[in-house]
């Protein structure tokens, strides 16, 4: 055995209800090694990390796992957790209700001699573990009061407070500001200096060969390559990733649009507080209008006030030139405009639901009859429609959508918007949590949206994603739009000045 390998699985399998989620996967973690897991959505990399930490079984008699030389089979997380396996999911695991350093010490709480909660020690101790983390968080703050990324943090926080020996990272970045993805490596590099063996799971490929020392790869849940980071480009990490060449260009608008004629949205004037500034953009026909700005720039709240899904005290909005109003989300969809959440999976969908279902929602009644009692076909052959249209991988119309990929997910929101004939789209980062296949996808479909005359307004963090897909740029900060960029003023540079507040700012249109 290599004295430096901490955790080594050969031969791994799983299946579910007769479907082969793992084949003879092989893995090796060594200490002071971060080993990264790349693979597209569904090629089993949850699943494998699941059955590190303990939450699934391997199939019987399909392969063996070793810590630390030893032969080991966790019954349950506890058993990883005892021996020093830490996993930090893409899906929060926090308490929301309940304080930052109770979350951190769940489960593990200190007490003083007496037994009682020693609630100052925690306070203390969490303090010391989020400002080595380099971020100031309240420990008496509650979770729900914190925005994502501070959550990902007291995620972190809690994982590092364990002394794990491996640490699983699955997409820890996806939430993250650049300056706080710095933090995040800073603190990985000094963990692998102290010996700690870590995965990472990231789609952000050149995350991968900024922070791995090793990668392997699946396809279809079976292990389809291991380099270390100096025999690897990222040309051939996405060829094993996908088994084919995937471009890495953005589709070109060859449409052009008129910015002397009338915009499709027009929002004269936006103040979602008192204490907010007032805000004013347009959105022409054909066009992807990117939105940027750091983490808490009012981004997200932003189009949530235009929407109605949250409330504003000065909003005048004109759509075709005719002042509109949009008081709530049905008036929004009423008037042809949808939103993609930021957050697809609590917002976006309804993931016990069907494909068929999350599809037809918000146009139910187009499939009532005559006493009231929804017409089955018509859902059916108009799910299959958008299913078709899209290109939404899925075994049928009725399965049910938690079932499917991330990408095939964001597809299952935008057709539920088609279906209702949206003429403007609000994408509140459209391709978080996909892998680069899909993304690929989702981008060529923007296009293809845009040419039959829709306007898209497209929030992301990131930069190469909003410099390669947009037509116009607004820079946020502060709440503010302190820039609008056109073509070749689309930089990252040129985002980062006026995002950071380097670059003096402006309003124009």
């Amino acid at each position: 055995m290599d004295e430096n390998c901490l955790l080594e699985l050969k031969g791994i399998s799983k299946t579910f209800s007769g479907v082969n989620a793992l084949q003879k996967v092989d893995l090796k973690i060594k200490a002071g090694k971060i080993h990264a897991l790349a693979g597209e959505n569904g090629a089993g990399k949850s699943t494998l990390m699941k059955i590190i930490v303990g939450v699934y079984q391997p199939d019987e008699n399909c392969g063996e796992m070793k810590f630390e030389g030893k032969i080991v089979q966790h019954a349950s997380p506890q058993n990883a957790q005892d021996l020093g396996i830490g996993i930090i999911y893409q899906e929060f695991s926090l308490i929301p209700h309940m304080t930052v350093y109770e979350n951190i010490f769940l489960g593990r709480e200190l007490r003083k001699k007496n037994g009682l909660l020693d609630k100052k020690a925690m306070r203390k101790k969490a303090i010391e573990l989020l400002s080595h983390l380099g971020i100031d968080i309240d420990p008496n703050a509650k979770i729900v009061e914190l925005s994502i990324a501070q959550q990902q943090f007291v995620e972190i926080a809690k994982a590092i407070s364990l002394k794990v020996k491996v640490l699983i990272l699955d997409e820890p970045t996806a939430p993250l500001t650049p300056v706080e993805v710095e933090n995040l490596f800073r603190l990985m590099k000094e963990l692998r200096n102290k010996g700690v063996g870590m995965v990472f799971i990231s789609h952000h490929l050149e995350e991968i060969f900024e922070i791995a020392d090793e990668v392997t790869c699946l396809r279809d849940g079976q292990t389809v390559g291991y380099k270390t980071i100096e025999d690897l480009d990222i040309k051939e990490l996405i060829r094993m990733m996908v088994g084919r060449d995937v471009s890495q260009t953005f589709p070109v608008n060859d449409v052009a649009i008129d910015y002397t004629s009338r915009p499709l949205l027009s929002i004269k004037e936006l103040q979602r507080t008192n204490h907010t500034p007032k805000v004013s953009f347009d959105l022409f026909p054909c066009e992807i209008l990117g939105v940027a700005g750091l983490v808490g720039a009012g981004r997200s709240e932003l189009v949530k006030a235009l929407t109605g899904a949250d409330s504003s005290v000065v909003k005048v909005i004109e759509m075709n030139g005719e002042t509109i109003k949009v008081k709530n989300p049905k008036d929004a969809l009423d008037l042809g405009i949808g939103l993609l959440p930021e957050d697809r999976k609590t917002q976006g969908l309804i993931l016990d639901f069907s494909v068929e279902y999350n599809v037809v929602i918000n146009t139910l009644k187009e499939s009532l009859n005559n006493i009231h009692t929804i017409r089955k076909r018509s859902l059916s052959v108009r799910t299959k429609k958008q299913i078709d249209a899209l290109g939404i991988k899925t075994p049928s119309e009725r399965t049910i959508v938690k079932n499917l990929s991330g990408g095939n997910q964001q597809k299952v929101v935008i057709a539920k918007w088609l279906s209702t004939k949206c003429k403007i789209l609000i994408f509140d980062e459209p391709t978080r949590g996909i892998d680069v296949g899909a993304k690929a996808e989702i981008y060529e479909l923007m296009r293809r949206l845009t040419r039959k005359g829709m306007g898209i307004i497209m929030i992301s963090s990131e930069l190469p994603e909003v410099v390669g897909i947009s037509d116009r740029v607004l820079v946020m900060r502060k709440d503010n739009i302190v820039a609008t960029l056109t073509k070749d003023e689309i930089t990252p540079d040129r985002i980062m000045e006026y995002a950071a507040g380097a670059k003096g700012g402006n309003n124009a249109q």
